[in-house]
């Protein structure tokens, strides 16, 4: 496996190397505290409805996120939250989608409820110095329109939906394949499930390393959080769908149930 899905150990060993944002709410970060030299980006700033497609915040918008909180595009990222991870992984595909080298992309295993019961934590404010953050969107990177969902349905791509089974049961993409994005996440300790749990797990529903894989849920808040894990397990064809079922229903894409 790689290095996209980090734990606290690896963490606390280059704290001096990484940029760390904290995506949970303001008063999360300040009060309950957070990784030493974090910065706090909360969820709700890099997500809008006026951006190049589905719920992304807009070029100008994230590069100006990412310039206040003195992130520069060379630095490597880790990234955390409270919700095992779905949030930060949110984070790192926006990254990746304007421009962020994906290879410098990390999510915390465990989220931040690992780093507390290992590390200490501080309330001590950050005072970031502002960088020039150049976002730009990438035409080329992991995002496909609906148009490239549909051509994946006749081409026989793997189609996942991430929501929740009656959420699936109520209405899907045709062929789509149901995958829970908690499912491989364990509860106990809020972190992913070992390597060949989820490797079986996946291999069990069809999802397989040499498919392309097109992934989709309601908003793209839930594959962001899958599609992080899948690039964590090398998956080298992944597809993601912004637009998801919002788009999908607006535009007159059907739903079945079978």
């Amino acid at each position: 496996m790689s290095d996209v899905v980090v734990s606290t150990d690896w963490l606390a060993d280059r704290l001096d190397e990484v940029r760390v944002i904290d995506v949970r709410d303001a008063w999360e970060f300040d009060s309950i505290g957070h990784v030493p030299g974090a910065v706090n980006v909360p969820f709700d700033t890099f997500r809008g409805e006026d951006g190049e497609a589905g719920k992304l915040p807009g070029a100008d918008q994230f590069a100006a996120l990412m310039s206040e909180a003195g992130i520069a595009r060379e630095d490597h990222l880790v990234a955390y939250d409270d919700h095992h991870g779905v949030f930060a992984a949110r984070l790192l595909v926006t990254a990746e989608l304007y421009g962020h080298d994906p290879d410098r992309l990390h999510l915390l295993d465990g989220d931040f409820s690992a780093w507390q019961r290992n590390y200490e934590t501080t309330s001590e404010e950050p005072a970031p110095d502002p960088t020039t953050y150049e976002a730009a969107f990438e035409t080329d990177g992991p995002l496909v329109p609906m148009a490239e969902v549909r051509r994946a349905i006749k081409t026989g791509a793997t189609l996942v939906d991430t929501r929740e089974a009656w959420e699936y049961e109520e209405g899907h993409i045709e062929g789509a394949v149901r995958l829970d994005w908690r499912e491989l996440v364990d509860e106990d300790s809020r972190g992913l499930k070992p390597e060949p749990v989820l490797r079986n797990l996946l291999a069990d529903r069809g999802i397989r390393p040499d498919d392309q894989v097109v992934l989709y849920c309601n908003t793209a808040r839930r594959i962001s959080h899958t599609y992080t894990v899948l690039r964590h397990l090398g998956y080298p064809n992944l597809a993601f769908y912004e637009g998801s079922l919002t788009e999908w229903e607006r535009e007159g894409g059907e739903l079945v149930t079978e």
